[in-house]
This record gives structure tokens, sequence and C-alpha cells, in this order.
């Protein structure tokens, strides 16, 4: 009798989780909103690594706009590094649960094996490239003799400690394709919560400003490193980071490297973007405009997070449905991700557009800050909501397996868009500082609406004509 109760509750339990994972029943916009909830939550935790650190740095007693641009002029080399844990984390995962969901447990750790060992080896060569350039990089990218100091404090304390980031991020992918995103939500709530205590007590505690607020992020994401590697090396873990995995096979990595490219590319055209913009803004503005632009980007992060969680929460939604050939929900996913987005993004506009001095002074008090921040916000933000067809076009493309036109369209918005406009605008019609953070809003509306017709032009006629063949059959 005991026996079979333990069978049945199996049984049941087994069904709940198939139910909740079939995407083909049950209401499409609840599907989403089940996921979006938590992603975004991540997602929201994730960025507090950066804007804890701007806030704290912007609030120093003494020389806070130079801490803070100098912070803003070494997040290209940050974006690097994270492009690279990109290339292996997420180039890796997707292959590990392919060879999961085929049941050969030993290629799917020799995956996991493989792509942590990536992960080292870029790690320490990233780290010793990046202190042998940091200096040329650093003026490359639009840094002065005022503020190069505190840009290499910053960078030279956060290369020093890439290694655990490459860990940290990489490798937290493989929990999750496990099944674990409790634990991986964790990870990153650990490293998060560490680093918001800790801030305050290198920064003015022990008084080492932004070497604090390095140090701070590196110790956060050791502990986060260490975290992954005792649970993926641990009991709990179905499947096991093993030495005798870490041999590298050339098959093996050429698909890892191959799938992760499209995450990577992005990444680095987002480096290039904030080059581009710090070296113009440095050239016709000075210390002042560059420590203005990574105000504006953190908030930027942080008031398109909702838009991340919902059009990620609808990839595997329509994906799923595509692949059920339940295409009048694909229709339905695709329409409720786009009406919540734009709507969002309205309101998002709206809000900043109306309360700009409110956000600038989260991160920084200087009264030049403010008054040079509150135009060029109100500009960068125009029109935000068409930002939001950038995401919904992109997001369908890779839900549908389209990634060629996912990965097309985020270049031509940055790099055929956003980085020659950056550098031709300024010198147009007197324009100087306005034309920098015009480049963006002109860039959402030719980008999103490019993007967003297309998605539309080339998707929606074959979900109909797929529905009526299925009809006819």
């Amino acid at each position: 009798m005991k026996y079979n109760n333990l069978v049945t509750e199996s049984y049941w339990k087994k069904e709940e989780t198939n139910m909740e994972t079939d995407f083909s029943k049950g209401s499409v916009i609840g599907s989403i909103l089940k996921l979006a909830v938590p992603m975004t939550l991540a997602q929201l935790i994730n960025v507090l690594y950066n804007v804890v650190d701007r806030m704290y740095i912007g609030r120093m007693p003494e020389n806070a706009t130079l801490s803070l641009t100098g912070l803003g002029l070494a997040l290209p080399i940050i974006t690097i590094v994270i492009a690279f844990a990109n290339l292996f984390g997420m180039g890796g995962a997707p292959l590990f649960s392919i060879a999961r969901g085929a049941g050969d447990d030993e290629e799917a750790e020799h995956i996991m094996g493989n792509a942590f060992v990536l992960l080292i080896s870029f790690g320490i060569l990233l780290t010793l490239l990046g202190l042998l350039f940091k200096k040329p990089l650093l003026f490359l990218f639009g840094a002065s003799e005022s503020t190069f100091p505190y840009a290499n404090d910053y960078i030279t304390i956060y290369l020093l400690g890439s290694l655990f980031v490459m860990i940290g991020l990489g490798m937290n992918s493989f929990i999750n394709a496990q099944g674990f995103g409790k634990i991986g939500m964790l990870t990153v709530a650990i490293g998060a919560v560490a680093n918001i205590i800790l801030d305050p007590i290198f920064i003015f505690g022990f008084n080492m400003g932004v070497q604090g607020a390095a140090l701070a992020t590196v110790i956060s994401q050791i502990l986060s490193a260490i975290w992954i590697i005792k649970f993926l090396t641990g009991k709990k873990a179905l499947l096991k980071l093993k030495v005798t995995c870490f041999k590298l096979k050339k098959e093996r990595v050429k698909k890892i490297v191959g799938l992760g490219l499209s995450g990577f590319i992005m990444a680095i055209t987002n480096g290039a973007v904030q080059i581009v913009c710090n070296a113009s803004l440095q050239f016709y503005g000075g210390d002042l405009y560059v420590g203005v632009m990574t105000i504006i980007n953190t908030v930027r992060e942080l008031v398109t997070m909702p838009v991340l969680g919902v059009t990620n929460s609808a990839q595997p939604v329509i994906g799923y449905n595509y692949g059920a050939k339940a295409y009048s929900r694909v229709k339905t996913a695709i329409k409720f991700m786009s009406g919540a987005c734009i709507l969002y993004t309205l309101v998002a506009w709206a809000v900043v557009h109306g309360f700009p001095a409110f956000f600038i002074q989260i991160f920084n008090h200087d009264e030049a800050i403010i008054q040079a921040g509150i135009p060029a916000m109100k500009i960068y933000f125009f029109g935000f909501f068409m930002m939001a067809l950038q995401f919904a076009g992109q997001s369908v493309f890779v839900g549908l397996g389209k990634s060629k036109q996912a990965i097309f369209f985020s270049l031509f918005r940055k790099a055929i868009i956003v980085i020659p406009l950056t550098l031709i605008l300024p010198r147009l019609f007197g324009l100087n500082i306005a034309g920098v953070f015009m480049a963006e809003p002109i860039s959402n509306f030719i980008g999103g609406a490019a993007c967003f017709i297309t998605m539309s032009m080339l998707i929606w006629p074959e979900l109909n004509q797929n529905k009526t063949l299925q009809q006819n059959i």
C-alpha cells in the first residue's frame, strides 16, 4: 500500500510538472506571465551589481563625478569579459540540455566540463591581456588625465577577479539547464547581497573609493563562483562537474562557440557603442558628459528589465506552440508580448521624461551633472516605446529559431545606425553634445520599425499559411 501511494504520488507530481511546462495548454498569457516574474527578478538582481556600485560611487564625498566617469570608462572592458562568459556559458548550456534530453548524460557532462575549461582559460587570458593593455584601451575609450586614475583603479582590481566573474556568469547556465532555477537565482542573489553589504564598508568605511567598489564586486563574484562549483560537484546536482570531462574536443568546442556566438556578438556591439559614445562625449563635452552617459546607461538598464522579462519569457511559449503547430496560440503570444512591451515603455517614457532629475539624483547630487543630465536624458529616451518593437521582433525570431535575423537586426540598430550617427550627428547643424544623445532615439525608431515590420511580414503570413494547411488536412 505504501509503495502504491508513492507510485501514485510520483505519477501526479510528474503530471503536474508536465502540465506546467506544456505551453500548448491553458492560457497563453498566463504561461508568459508565470515565466516573466522570476526572469525579471533574476535580471533585476543581476543588474544590482553595477547599479549599486554606481549609486555608492556617485555619493562619495570627494571626486564623485570623476569617479563615476571613471567607472563608465571601464564598462566596455567589463562588457568584453561578460561577452566571453556568455560565449561559453550560453553556448554550452543548450547543447548540455539537448544531450540530456537525448539521454546522453556522459556527453552532457563532457560539454559542461569543456565549457568550464574554456571559461577558465579565457578568464586567465583576458586578465593578462587586460592588465597589459588597460592604459591605452582606457584612453582610447575616452579617458582623460583626470579620469584615468579612477578608471584604472577600478578596472585593475576587476580584472584580477575576472576569472571568478567568468565562472559565476558562465557556469550558472548549467545549473538552470538542470532545472534548478531557484538555485540559479540564489547564485545571483548571494553575489548581489554580498556586493550591497560590502560596497559601503570598502568605499566609505575603509575609504577605498572606486577600488573598494571593485573589490566588493570581485569578492561577491568569488562567493558566487564557489557556490556554483560546490553545487555542481555536490550530491544535489543531477550531472556533475568532473575533472575527467575537462579534456577539450575540437568538435565539441566548435559547437559551443557556434551556438554562443549570437549572444557574444550582441554583447560586443553593446561595448562598441559604449566606446564610441564615451569617446565622442569626451571630445565634445569632457568628463562631465561621460559621467552623464554612465547614469543614463544605468537608468536604461533598470527601465528595460521588465521588457526583457516579458520578451525572454515569451520565447519558450512561442517556440513550444510553434513546434506543437498551435499557430493561433503563437499569434496570441506575439500580440500580448508586443502590446505589453509597448504599453510599459510608453509609461516608462512618460515617467523618465517627467522626472529626469529624480533618476539622476539616485546616483549623483552634483548640480552640474543634474543640469547637464536633464536635457540629455529627455533626448536619449525620446520615443522609448519604439525600442519595445526591436526587442519584440528579435524575441520572435529567436523563439522560432531564426537567430540569423535576430543577430542582423541587433547589428543593424547598433553597428549600422547608432555608431555612425554618434560620429556624424555632432558635426551637423551645430548639434555637438545633443547629437551624441540623439543617435539612440533615431536608432530606436528606424531599427525598431524595421525589425518589427520585417518580423510581421515574414512570420505572420507563415503562421496564417500553416494554420490554413493544418485545417485542410
